[in-house]
């Protein structure tokens, strides 16, 4: 297998470190549009770096993705890089025959005169609308396949097939403890990622309804995450579960809440509030004459990167999925979950606990992919694929999955 990876950030860079231990690939091409960062990234691997390689690459310029992906012969694209440039990856790829993974589907737009009670375009609609054309191809487009989306998919397949007959709810809960040493305000992800699926209409599941929309930050609750995180306040956020987990699996209502606490949401509002979150480019008198810059962007340059953090972060990061259901004629509550503590993916790998884990779910499946355990075309979600075997190897990378009765 040789693989394009486009992003060196902080998932991908961790991407790197992680595939760097594993056999199941010939070459790994890491791709940015800072040949800098790259670079790094294969120097950071050191010995391990024998089979990377680093280019300069625009990940929106769909030519060069072509003609990257045919010079190094690669049969693998892996999009690290933020949602915008999702549709010009996922088509590059199609149109060179080589194979697809990404993290986060491609952008959403909300409801013109309802936002807040019906779905515009939904995330991932214009990748599921090209599904035809990759069965056709006989290619396949992993579409969701981080942490979240990716493992909680993974989680609520696993849940159908051997814990449930019948499924009430799957709801994916977030929570962490994480706190950063010397910043009243820093992101353990990537901002502009996190203003557009905090601030962008929430979407809900339900069997008899379908898809709509709630307010952001709609339908707070308590939940108790595992090991020492403890009670963490949850909201509607939009993201990709809900928007994955009912085109394969049978539940009534499927729904995604996230710890982000009341401090964040402020912040979110805002930046909301004074136009801040908004991508078009806005005109700025510079030194240099007028400037076209996107108000998101500035806020992004302002913060902290989140790669650079791990050293002034303490605390642990929690993902997964809760399901309520019936098994054997009995209510039945679980919640399958993944913690990972930043000190140990610090002490590991060098890379902050949310990037890392989020990294460990695609390299994973690209393993399970070159080794024919999983396998398919068209453009499918991670609830697609047999879950035990991505369950039994999770377990080989780093902190293992648990298990909870509620």
């Amino acid at each position: 297998m040789r693989v394009l990876l486009v992003g060196a950030g902080g998932v991908g860079t961790a991407i790197t470190r992680i595939a760097a231990r594993r056999p199941f690939f010939e070459h790994m091409t890491v791709a940015d549009y800072d040949l800098g960062r790259a670079e790094s990234a294969v120097a950071a691997l050191g010995e391990r770096g024998d089979r990377f390689s680093a280019v300069r690459l625009d990940a929106s310029d769909r030519a060069a993705v072509l003609e990257t992906l045919g010079r190094h012969r690669c049969d693998v694209l892996l999009n690290a890089t933020d949602p915008r440039f999702v549709l010009p990856l996922f088509e590059s790829a199609l149109a060179h025959g080589a194979h697809y993974l990404d993290m986060a589907m491609s952008l959403s737009r909300p409801h013109p005169s309802r936002p807040y009670e019906e779905c515009g375009v939904k995330l991932g609609d214009a990748q599921f609308e090209q599904a035809a054309d990759w069965e056709a191809a006989g290619r396949l487009a992993l579409v969701g396949m981080g942490v979240e989306p990716g493992l909680s998919d993974v989680f609520a397949r696993y849940a159908s097939d051997e814990l449930f007959d019948e499924i009430e709810e799957i709801g994916i809960r977030d929570g962490a403890n994480l706190t950063v040493d010397g910043y009243d305000f820093a992101p353990s992800f990537s901002i502009w990622t996190t203003i557009e699926e905090c601030l962008n209409p929430p979407v809900v599941y339900e069997q008899e309804r379908g898809w709509y929309t709630t307010a952001p930050f709609s339908e707070p609750e308590v939940f108790d995450f595992p090991d020492g995180i403890g009670p963490v306040e949850c909201v509607n956020v939009e993201h990709e579960e809900v928007l994955l987990v009912p085109r394969w699996l049978k539940a009534r209502k499927v729904t995604f809440k996230y710890g982000l606490g009341d401090e964040f949401i402020g912040v979110l509002r805002t930046l909301h509030l004074l136009g801040l979150d908004r991508t078009e480019p806005v005109s700025v008198r510079s030194d240099l004459g007028q400037a076209a810059v996107s108000p998101r962007d500035v806020v992004a340059a302002c913060l902290p990167d989140p790669a650079g953090l791990g050293e002034r972060m303490h605390g642990k990061t929690c993902a997964g999925t809760w399901v309520k259901g019936v098994k054997d004629g009995r209510p039945r509550e679980v919640y399958l979950y993944h913690v990972v503590d930043n000190q140990w993916s610090m002490r590991e790998y060098g890379s902050q606990a949310v990037v890392w884990q989020t990294a460990i779910n695609p390299v994973a499946a690209l393993e399970l992919l070159a080794g024919g355990v999983w396998g398919g075309s068209g453009v499918l979600g991670p609830e697609a694929l047999p879950p035990r075997p991505f369950l039994d190897l999770l377990t080989e990378y780093g902190p293992p999955w648990g298990m909870r009765e509620q």
